[in-house]
Formats: structure tokens, sequence, C-alpha cells
């Protein structure tokens, strides 16, 4: 059976401080609404802490990893299931994500939140055009999360803390394929608040991230 199980230690699973879903691979994107200044240091998500820090010049160092590019370039695939435990942080500005993305396309976001919003999770599926916004009061800055995804061929479904929460009922279609991106990004304030003045560092943390075929008799 093939199994992914993030060890985001791995320089073999995983590129960090660079992604081709920013323009020419990174740094920066601002076209996007963010201040996100990429870097590879182990200290910004090495550790499944993913951590922003304010710069001089206002953007902010910001953690991402992916695995196009890596040794193993692992990709989720039409059918697979995702399943990851984060804790969502609480600063102002703090964009967290875990993402698909391929050759300037097949997005599907796992998730997305904004503290500016406490109690809402995004969910997109960018491939054919459905998202949902789910409100729960579980969900709240430093609240511990588990998400579940399923990569339906007819339609993606996703799961909070056990629950079925939607079914896009449009699905990824047969053989679709992408890489794995998981990042803090930092909002740039068009569609969310940009960062307090005050704030100079934030984070959050995902404990676990596999990635599996659907069960037997699924």
């Amino acid at each position: 059976m093939r199994v992914f199980t993030a060890d985001f230690s791995s320089t073999r699973q995983w590129v960090a401080g660079r992604s081709w879903a920013y323009p020419d691979g990174g740094p920066e994107n601002p076209g996007d609404d963010k201040l996100d200044h990429l870097v590879a240091d182990p200290d910004y998500s090495r550790s499944g802490v993913f951590r922003a820090r304010k710069r001089p010049d206002g953007k902010w160092n910001t953690g991402l990893l992916t695995t196009e590019g890596s040794e193993d370039a692992f990709m989720v695939r039409s059918g697979d299931v995702l399943q990851a435990r984060v804790r969502l942080p609480e600063e102002t500005g703090a964009w967290p994500a875990i993402w698909t993305w391929r050759d300037g396309d097949q997005e599907i976001d796992v998730f997305e939140y904004h503290p500016d919003n406490p109690g809402l999770l995004e969910f997109t599926n960018h491939v054919r055009c459905a998202g949902h916004s789910f409100r729960d009061d579980a969900v709240h800055p430093h609240a511990w999360v588990d998400l579940r995804t399923e990569f339906g061929v007819h339609s993606v479904v996703w799961w909070v803390n056990g629950e079925q929460v939607f079914a896009d009922r449009r699905g990824v279609g047969h053989g679709w394929h992408a890489y794995l991106i998981v990042n803090l990004s930092v909002c740039a304030g068009r569609y969310h608040p940009a960062p307090d003045p005050g704030t100079t560092e934030m984070s959050y943390e995902v404990s676990r991230l596999t990635v599996s075929p659907p069960e037997s008799g699924t």
C-alpha cells in the first residue's frame, strides 16, 4: 500500500523555502496579497512548527515545505486520503494552509485559516471551482483540529474532528495528481487584515500528516 507519512525534517521528502506556486519559485508573492519572503532556514518549518518573523523591510520571513522538487517527489493522486492534525495560530495576519499544486494549477486547499475569522475554516477545490466556509466552536486560535480530505474522482470530501462537513460533488477527475505544500503565509491586508504593528512573530503547528489510498471497501 502506498502510504506517505510526513517527516518534515527529511530533505528527501521536502524542499524548504521554494515553491513554483510563487512567481519564479519565490521568495515573494505580493500579487496573492502575501507579505511572505520564503526562507530555507530549518527553524521556520523542519520541526513541523511553521513560523513567520517580521523583517526590517516590512516583509516576513516565512516557512514553507513542498514535495515538488524533492528527491522523493511525492504527489497526491485521485482517490487518496490526507489526514492531518494542526494547531491554529492566534495572530492577526497569519495565514496557515495545507494545499496542492502542480504546473501552475491543480490546487486543492485542505484548509486555510485566518484568525480575524476565528471560528472559520476554508476549503476550496480550485480544480473544479467549489468551496465551503465551515464554522464551528471547536475552531479557534490555539485549537488543535483533526483534518481529513478525500480527493475523490467525483467529489472532494472534507472532515473536521471526525465529522464530515463538506462534499463538493465536483471531485478532481481521473488521473489528477499534484504536489503537497504546507506553509504559513502572512496577509498583506487586501483580503484579510495585515498583522498588528506590534506583532513580530507568529506560528502554527502540524503534528501529523499522512496520505494513503482509500480504505478497503470505501
